[in-house]
């Protein structure tokens, strides 16, 4: 494979250095670009989660959707960061439902609760990528799931404009570049698990607001 850890050290390094300094905390990105593949062709779309192996650097904020049993539990764990139970589920309209579809990363449900989720808070999360994971009604396999979920990048093709780039964050400026590095790679075999490598034209780095450093192409 022409991606190595070091390739990503340097270009990374370099793109960490050029940025002007920002009075808030930018994010490390990578732009992979694409050539030979028919994106509208539903079966070439790429969406799919890495788990990055050393986080993301910055909190990941998850919601769960359970019923009052599990939500007890929930809050004795203290593992998810907001708890909606099925109650509070009935009483959603659209407008609360966007308003936690922009405050939350992720959400998590039990079985249960889902048809009524779907018919809910569908019509908004279907559209944004952020429908509920579904977890057993076992609160000891939340914990270990919910912990990868802090740790998960989401990359996919945007609908509707299905060009050949796909963009995934990789942490934050203020982690060890060797663990952003880590972070990259993890991102680039998910790919390659996707795509065959000839079909990779170009890998750029780069900060939120920086210029970009290409990696390889």
């Amino acid at each position: 494979m022409r991606f190595t850890k070091e390739l990503f050290q340097n270009a990374i390094k370099e793109a960490i250095e050029k940025a002007k300094k920002r009075n808030f905390l930018e994010s490390v990105d990578m732009t992979i670009n694409f050539r030979n593949i028919d994106f509208k062709k539903p079966e070439n779309r790429i969406e799919i989660e890495v788990v990055l192996p050393k986080g993301r650097g910055k909190p990941v904020k998850i919601a769960a959707i359970v019923d009052k049993a599990l939500a007890e539990e929930l809050k004795k764990e203290k593992i998810v960061d907001r708890i909606i139970t099925k109650d509070e589920l009935q009483t959603l309209d659209k407008k609360k439902v966007k308003k936690l579809a922009k405050e939350f990363d992720f959400f998590v449900a039990e079985p249960a609760v889902m048809p009524l989720v779907g018919k809910i808070m569908g019509p908004v999360l279907g559209p944004r990528k952020k429908m509920p994971k579904v977890l057993p009604p076992n609160i000891k396999a939340w914990k270990p799931m919910v912990e990868n979920l802090r740790r998960t990048v989401v990359i996919t093709n945007k609908k509707g404009k299905p060009l050949p780039t796909v963009h995934a964050p990789i942490g934050v400026v203020t982690m060890n570049i060797e663990d952003l590095a880590e972070n990259a790679m993890a991102v680039m075999r998910a790919i390659l698990n996707k795509v065959n490598e000839q079909n990779i034209r170009s890998v750029y780095v780069k900060t939120t607001m920086g210029p970009a450093v290409k990696v390889v192409g």
